[in-house]
């Protein structure tokens, strides 16, 4: 007897038990777990390096951002049209693969002290650009790829697992970091990530290599090209929904400046780059939690109406942050933001999945890699050229206040996405 469709939605753990989605979920998790120790250890590397007062270092710190920003925004919109011209695992290989090489790189750069200390941070800049190409890529292709492995009917308990293994490597990521460069060094620290995005590398192999989604009509490249972007601006849902996370995630983002809080607001000495880690994985700890939950009470039924909620409440969180001066309360509100933006991120995710054609997945991926992908390292120098401007504390405090603003503003524009139930579109 078949199994019925709505008893494998009940599921909470329906989308582990397909093959692929299982090992998919392991490659990402190894991928996650380098990549965000990798951006831990940038980060207070470059925070050692760069000359001048806070200002200065939150200025060189925000360009990091901006050095992986430039390439991604670059290439996104080609990368879309290309996920859905081209089998997509095979695009996952070559710009992991590629991945991997920047990822020896830094490790290399890094264990040559000579080369730093006449170049200074320029070679790391230049190797973080080279990750924003692979990232522009990977951007598209990945829930592109994704929508290939899982019925219909699995897209949100999909995205939900997707966001909580995301999250632990989020959680572990950082902690790793902060302590392999607290007790060991700079150099083991990037040997340990380079290991795990190969790792990672070698996962996405035995993956099935799935043919692309019929077209249903023939278009030209710039037809092609501009396809994602004329989709999501003629649907209100989609678009406001995008926008609410750019504006949270551009005005909002505190994580680039948490080595400067570490060090020279929470005042934690000799245990600063440790607490860098654990600082950083606060938000992550907070995305798990509130995901396991989701897992099995989907935040669906009244979405538009969680989603206002969970943006507002990430902004407050960041207010909070800003003005606290100890450590274990930037905890809590950092926590309490993720668990926030996991009600956003499984959200939107569901969204992005059930109202795109099949043949435009890659595209509208990429714009969505554009709305909200690059405005984390657009939200780095943001942070970092407020924080000049205006000082450490003021600027991120500004950035939470203004991501509750826009929220207001979005919530009058949009009205279809205060009233959405994505129950209805599955």
């Amino acid at each position: 007897m078949a199994e019925n469709p709505n008893s494998i939605r009940r599921d909470p753990y329906a989308a582990l038990r397909i093959r692929d989605f299982s090992i998919y979920m392991a490659a990402r998790f190894c991928l996650t777990l380098g990549v965000q120790i990798q951006a831990v250890v940038v980060g207070i590397q470059i925070y050692k390096l760069a000359p001048g007062g806070t200002a200065d270092k939150a200025l060189a710190m925000g360009y990091v951002g901006l050095a992986e920003a430039i390439p991604f925004i670059l290439l996104a919109i080609f990368a879309g049209h290309v996920a859905d011209i081209i089998k997509r695992k095979r695009i996952i290989q070559f710009s992991t693969g590629f991945l991997m090489i920047c990822s020896w790189l830094l490790f290399y750069v890094s264990s040559e002290k000579t080369l730093l200390a006449s170049l200074g941070t320029y070679p790391i800049y230049g190797i973080i650009f080279c990750t924003g190409i692979a990232r522009g890529f990977q951007g598209p292709v990945f829930p592109a790829y994704l929508s290939q492995l899982i019925p219909r009917n699995l897209y949100t308990n999909a995205a939900t697992w997707n966001g909580n293994v995301w999250q632990t490597a989020a959680v572990l990521g950082p902690a790793i970091g902060g302590l392999l460069m607290g007790l060991i060094s700079i150099e083991f620290s990037y040997g340990v990530s380079a290991a795990l995005i190969t790792m990672s590398f070698l996962l996405f192999i035995p993956l099935t290599n799935h043919s692309l989604p019929l077209k249903e009509k023939k278009e030209k490249l710039k037809e092609s090209l501009t396809a994602g972007f004329r989709f999501v601006f003629k649907n209100q849902i989609m678009l406001s929904a995008l926008s609410l996370d750019l504006f949270a995630v551009l005005l909002g983002g505190a994580v680039a400046m948490i080595p400067i809080f570490a060090h020279e607001v929470l005042h934690l000495g000799n245990k600063a780059d440790m607490a860098v880690g654990f600082l950083r994985s606060a938000p992550a700890v907070g995305s798990i939690l509130m995901g396991i939950a989701l897992a099995h009470f989907p935040p669906t039924r009244k979405a538009g109406r969680n989603l206002y909620i969970a943006v507002t409440g990430f902004g407050l969180c960041i207010i909070g942050f800003a003005f606290s001066t100890n450590v274990f309360l930037s905890l809590f509100f950092l926590l309490l933001s993720g668990s926030f933006d996991m009600v956003s991120v499984i959200i939107r995710h569901t969204i992005l999945q059930l109202a795109t054609p099949d043949e435009m997945r890659g595209r509208v991926a990429a714009v969505n890699g554009i709305f909200i992908g690059s405005s984390n390292e657009i939200g780095e120098m943001e942070s970092g050229a407020t924080a000049k401007m205006m000082g450490l504390i003021p600027s991120v405090a500004f950035g939470g206040c203004m991501t509750v603003l826009v929220v207001s503003g979005i919530m009058f524009l949009a009205p279809k996405l205060r009233k959405l139930n994505l129950d209805k579109m599955v």
